[in-house]
């Protein structure tokens, strides 16, 4: 505690060791926020999406009130795009169940949509100050090397569970979660960590046996498929784009997208979303999520004023935003945007 009150990093939704000791105490949306949106990503990738959903809805009730597709097109960008399905299901349900206030207990965030175990302990702890078990990467990264336990994960997270909950102290456990997670991305880290000032030296076991660099051990990853698409990026004459809503559940779900093909491992059949001279742009749009990787053939047309499309439809040019578009999406229009002699 005593280097978390020297070293705390100094982020956006944070609430200080110096400002929590002086009587400032952490938002709870805020918390929420940050803890869904750092999700399978970094603070550094988070902080300027963070700033901007505070700016433009700086209250769990201004949230609730936003529409999807304005809140969608907010989170594009930053991937697993059911969070933000789920982020607004939790705060119209916030508003509409708790009177606009986030329970204060981890079994009460825990009725929340899209809160899990993790993000309930991480908000019990951090804006209650409850002494809830908060397990993230860089905890599990810390507990590994400090107990030199070489079980592999995933196999290994309850017992890492443990050996962080007889660690979380009664006192300051806020602080204390955010500083073991501090300790793992800063000292701790995953590769070449500075144990010489490192305040867990002392104790820590896989210093003292040589290990901490072989630690936490992983199982094997199985490689990745590789899958198949089409992407019809098509405009018509008077400038206007011809894109889909994708379908609420699923990859990039509630997201625009351009209109195309199934994804699969096997090449995928011509399906253009309207009658029209489609030409292969010989470039694919290349993309990995968690399971697989995908590989988007680019198909690129002008489309007549009279043509109906069979799917989808046409947002003026004045309203097309590429930063809305999933990060996917925003790639297969780059590789099409000079064939258009778009101009952003």
């Amino acid at each position: 505690m005593a280097w978390y009150d020297a070293n705390a990093r100094i982020m956006p939704w944070r609430v200080g060791p110096q400002a929590r000791r002086a009587g400032d105490t952490p938002d709870p949306y805020r918390i929420w926020l940050s803890e869904v949106m750092l999700q399978q990503t970094t603070v550094a990738a988070v902080k300027d999406y963070f700033h901007r959903f505070t700016m433009r809805w700086p209250t769990v009730t201004a949230l609730a009130a936003a529409a999807d597709e304005d809140v969608m097109a907010a989170w594009a960008g930053l991937g697993y795009y059911a969070r933000a399905r789920n982020l607004l299901k939790c705060a119209r349900v916030v508003v509409a169940d708790h009177g606009g206030q986030f329970p204060t207990t981890r079994d009460g965030l825990l009725g929340l949509p899209g809160i899990g175990p993790y993000t309930a302990a991480a908000i019990a702890a951090i804006a209650y100050d409850l002494p809830e078990t908060v397990v993230d990467g860089n905890v599990e990264r810390v507990m590994a090397r400090l107990h030199d336990l070489h079980l592999p994960l995933p196999t290994a997270k309850p017992e890492l569970i443990e050996f962080a909950r007889r660690l979380t102290p009664r006192q300051r456990p806020g602080d204390y979660a955010q500083a073991v997670m501090d300790l793992g991305a800063t000292i701790c880290t995953p590769k070449s960590p500075a144990c010489g000032i490192c305040p867990w030296r002392a104790p820590c076991a896989a210093r003292s046996e040589g290990t901490a660099q072989q630690l936490p051990k992983k199982l094997p990853k199985k490689p990745k498929p590789i899958r198949l698409g089409i992407a019809y990026v098509g405009r018509r004459t008077d400038g206007a784009f011809l894109l889909q809503r994708r379908p609420d559940k699923g990859l990039l779900g509630g997201m625009l997208g351009w209109p195309g093909s199934e994804w699969a491992e096997i090449p995928p059949q011509e399906s253009p979303p309207v009658a029209a001279d489609w030409r292969d742009l010989g470039a694919e749009a290349r993309h990995t999520f968690t399971h697989f990787h995908l590989r988007l053939a680019v198909r690129v047309a002008v489309i007549p004023p009279e043509a109906q499309p069979d799917v989808g439809a046409f947002i003026p040019h004045d309203r097309f935003r590429p930063s809305d578009l999933p990060t996917v999406m925003r790639k297969a229009f780059d590789l099409a945007r000079a064939s258009f002699e778009y101009e952003s």
